[in-house]
């Protein structure tokens, strides 16, 4: 492919992830129309998926095509539990649910980090890439609606410690795409997958927009 793997997998799946991010629901809780216990809600959601995402890396470290994305301080898990912890006290386990869409969504993660390397790839991607980019738009909005602590409890997910630039730390992961060991068949997998992960996250804001319409904020 003559155009980088990194450039080719943004701009083919820019749709998905512009309807995913004009969701109602991530309009209204960016717009500070609802309450924090949508953004709890949205917390223990990505807390199932990044059970998927990273009990899966375990598994990856070796493995040829995934093996490079496996990078500790991209992990989530800890800080996520923090949050819930502050978000909905120390009990949150008890009482954690998963939407139907986040199900469906952190299983075919699991199924990828089982059977298919390549497109586990197309999950870390979407995530984390994500995490470093837009998600710092939803940390900022948090901490001037709820009044969390800057980079405190509630917001710890968003804030990537172990990453003193994350701006170089977006170039090095763009440049692991581009020498990702894939031919042009799996790569042009990857970018289907990476569609569909877009899919499932904007089928967990319609199912969180339902929990929480505007009408109710």
């Amino acid at each position: 492919m003559d155009t980088p793997f990194s450039t080719l997998i943004r701009t083919a799946s820019h749709a998905q992830h512009t309807e995913a991010e004009s969701s109602s629901f991530m309009s209204d809780l960016l717009g500070g129309r609802l309450a924090v216990d949508a953004y709890a809600r949205y917390t223990e959601q990505l807390w199932f998926v990044y059970r998927a995402l990273e009990d899966g890396a375990e598994t990856l470290r070796t493995d040829p095509v995934a093996g490079p994305f496996i990078q500790p301080e991209l992990f989530r898990m800890e800080a996520l539990e923090q949050d819930l912890a502050h978000l909905r006290g120390p009990g949150w386990r008890a009482g954690a649910t998963a939407l139907p869409a986040t199900e469906a969504y952190a299983a075919r993660i699991a199924e990828c980090a089982r059977d298919w390397p390549a497109g586990y790839v197309a999950h870390h991607y979407t995530r984390y890439l994500g995490d470093l980019s837009g998600g710092q738009i939803i940390r900022d909005k948090a901490e001037r609606t709820w009044g969390f602590t800057r980079k405190g409890d509630g917001v710890r997910f968003y804030v990537f410690e172990d990453i003193a630039n994350p701006a170089a730390f977006k170039r090095a992961y763009r440049e692991l795409l581009d020498a990702v060991n894939a031919d042009d068949l799996e790569k042009q997998r990857i970018v289907d997958e990476c569609k569909r992960a877009f899919d499932f996250n904007g089928a967990v804001f319609r199912q969180l927009s339902d929990e929480f319409p505007l009408s109710a904020a």
